[in-house]
């Protein structure tokens, strides 16, 4: 188990007429080498949860275990912490500041006080795993890129950490439908290839449905739901209470059974879709 939290709880602005609690009893655990979904709407705690794991927000109350460390002690090394836990926030791209991608990605890692040949290595490990060409592109402003590009370079500042886990909030937000294919398409090969553990954070039912491997549903600062992605999906009468919705092709799915149509109503990507109404032609056909 890399990441357990319990009893975590926290207060915004504690004792004042603005406070409120952005986390309430927070149990939860995540297995290593596991790619977890974050589900909630804004407000529901958990941009604020991703937070609290590399130690950027200290809890009010509660404990947090990392990677057998908890990090909530005082003897806590921070700094450690931050090396195995990479957070990419939102629009990421707005952090870029170096004058190359190479020193880019180099901050991080020159930073840990590594020697030059090691930084070189992981640079260019870096920004293989994210897809952008070492040698054409390593000296270029990053401020030249498309948003995509930029995205990606930023992704590649985290990896060449090495984090053992990697914490993604809303990785697409912004992007045109081509930039989003490419992030997630990395995102996917990271997770199989390099085994690290993912946390993505997204409010697409879509992107979730295709990548994770198990879901973690917030609201109002508790977590109301978790699961194995299909299992999560198929309680769509609860996901709307709070809110929320399912992929649009499961929607679509569970309506045509609905008009008498055999078929399953749980598939979670267009691919399956596909696959299941062609096998259901044929059963008809066949019939």
């Amino acid at each position: 188990m890399i990441i357990r939290l319990e009893n975590l709880n926290y207060i915004y602005n504690p004792n004042t007429p603005f406070e409120k609690k952005a986390l309430d009893d927070i149990n939860l655990s995540i297995e290593e080498g596991d790619f977890v979904g974050l589900m909630g709407h804004t407000g529901s705690g958990k941009s604020t949860l991703v937070q609290h794991l590399n130690g950027l927000i200290k809890p009010t109350s509660g404990k947090i275990i990392i990677d057998g460390m908890d990090i909530t002690s005082k003897e806590a090394n921070l700094k450690e912490i931050r090396q195995k836990v990479g957070l990419v926030f939102q629009y990421p791209e707005h952090q870029l500041f170096e004058e190359t991608i190479y020193k880019d990605i180099a901050f991080g890692p020159k930073n840990l006080g590594l020697e030059e040949e090691e930084i070189h290595k992981r640079v260019k490990k870096a920004m293989e795993l994210v897809g952008l060409n070492f040698e054409l592109l390593k000296d270029r402003s990053p401020f030249e890129l498309s948003g995509g590009q930029k995205r990606r370079v930023a992704i590649a500042g985290v990896l060449a950490m090495k984090p053992k886990v990697l914490i993604l909030d809303e990785p697409t937000a912004g992007l045109d439908p081509k930039g989003r294919d490419e992030i997630l398409g990395r995102i996917q090969k990271l997770y199989e290839e390099e085994g690290i553990t993912i946390i993505l954070v997204s409010h697409s039912m879509e992107d979730i449905a295709r990548l994770v491997n198990r879901i973690i549903v917030m609201h109002k600062g508790k977590v109301a739901m978790e699961g194995k992605t299909r299992e999560v999906f198929e309680q769509a009468e609860k996901l709307q209470e709070i809110g929320l919705g399912i992929p649009q092709v499961t929607s679509f799915m569970r309506e045509y059974k609905g008009k008498g149509h055999q078929v399953r109503d749980d598939v979670l990507t267009v691919e399956e879709a596909k696959e299941e109404l062609i096998n259901y032609l044929r059963r008809r056909g066949n019939a």
